[in-house]
């Protein structure tokens, strides 16, 4: 099918073509671009919400029930399920569509299970321009469901709009949670499974921290000083309570997490996760919050576009390669350094990166 009898099919909003057009973007198939390039007018609409934490969290459960919920509001979603893919096979699982079974048959729903493919991050490789696919065909919102997160794998902020970090009573102790970068990342917390022993614990430390990084802890006054407010001392005393003050407000200049329990099993919280999103929205619009983040999400599109195309025109050239194999020899007795092949590396191969023949 051309892309433009593929793109009309698309734009008249029939599934069949929404799934064929995933299908070239995430595999690279010729057209690809013409495609993205195609449909990128349309792009904009949709909020993007990236869900993440570590295995066995209850992901997708919670997305299952987000998903419901703005089902019933009336919002068509898209849903981009991430599984690790095994580095022995090469295959992948691919099991949230079973898990998301309550709304895999609704119509305004539509599921697409992704592998990493040895994409770090969290994502797979094509997770943004999947995003701007289910963007273009008008879903309302698109839930991006991470693979279990570690240390690094914090690519989804990069992602979406808003970020949920979700994580469990046995998730680990406060500051193990800090050292995950997930702090940085998370517009809100969710504690699942808060029907466990431990619950409470771990929301009370969220808040605390959350607290003390945003100034709660010091009633807005530098303790190092004299003359602070003692009438801040109740405030100075529980940076908890302040966080979750600030949490409730649209208001402030700075935005403070809320951090809510759920019990996934039976819906608990929920309700509150998606007014919380929907708040944390109004924040991102009124501030410019919103339209800064997809800024810095285009432009990194452009710069990781560029590394890419300079990668393949560079290392699949047999003439740059034999050029290099040339000079290895310079470099192992000493008489070249990397540093300085690479720059005439860089130097030859204008005309080859550029597109522009001599």
């Amino acid at each position: 099918m051309a892309v433009q009898a593929l793109v009309d099919a698309f734009l008249a909003g029939r599934r069949a073509s929404l799934a064929r057009a995933m299908s070239i973007v995430e595999d690279g198939r010729p057209g690809c671009d013409e495609l993205l390039a195609l449909l990128h007018p349309r792009l904009g609409r949709a909020r993007r919400i990236g869900i993440t934490g570590p295995p066995g969290a209850g992901k997708s459960t919670l997305t299952t029930l987000l998903a419901a919920g703005y089902r019933a509001a009336g919002h068509t979603v898209g849903i981009l399920a991430v599984d690790p893919t095994s580095p022995f096979t090469g295959g992948a699982l691919l099991g949230d569509r079973v898990r998301m079974e309550p709304v895999a048959l609704d119509p305004g729903v539509f599921i697409r299970s992704m592998a990493t493919r040895g994409s770090l991050g969290g994502l797979a490789g094509t997770t943004r321009e999947l995003c701007d696919v289910l963007d273009a065909f008008g879903m309302d919102r698109i839930l991006i469901e991470t693979v279990g997160v570690g240390q690094s794998e914090l690519e989804v902020a990069r992602t979406a709009d808003q970020t949920v970090v979700v994580l469990v009573p046995e998730s680990g102790d406060s500051i193990q949670t800090m050292k995950a970068g997930l702090m940085e990342i998370a517009d809100l917390f969710v504690v699942n499974k808060a029907d466990r022993s431990g619950a409470d614990r771990v929301k009370h430390d969220l808040e605390v921290m959350l607290g003390m990084r945003s100034g709660h802890a010091l009633g807005g006054d530098d303790p190092a000083h004299h003359g602070v407010d003692l009438t801040n001392l109740r405030q100075i005393a529980n940076p908890a309570k302040a966080a979750r003050k600030a949490a409730v407000s649209t208001d402030g200049d700075s935005w403070t997490p809320a951090v809510i329990q759920c019990v996934g099993t039976t819906g608990l919280g929920v309700v509150e996760l998606s007014a919380a999103l929907d708040r944390h929205f109004v924040y991102l619009e009124r501030r410019g919050v919103l339209a800064a983040r997809r800024r810095v999400r285009l432009r990194q599109r452009v710069v990781d576009v560029v590394e890419d195309r300079v990668r393949h025109r560079l290392w699949l050239d047999a003439a740059t390669n034999g050029w290099l194999d040339g000079e290895m020899p310079k470099v192992e007795s000493g008489e070249a350094t990397p540093f300085a092949v690479a720059d005439a590396l860089l130097a030859r191969s204008g005309p080859l990166l550029t597109g522009v023949t001599r």
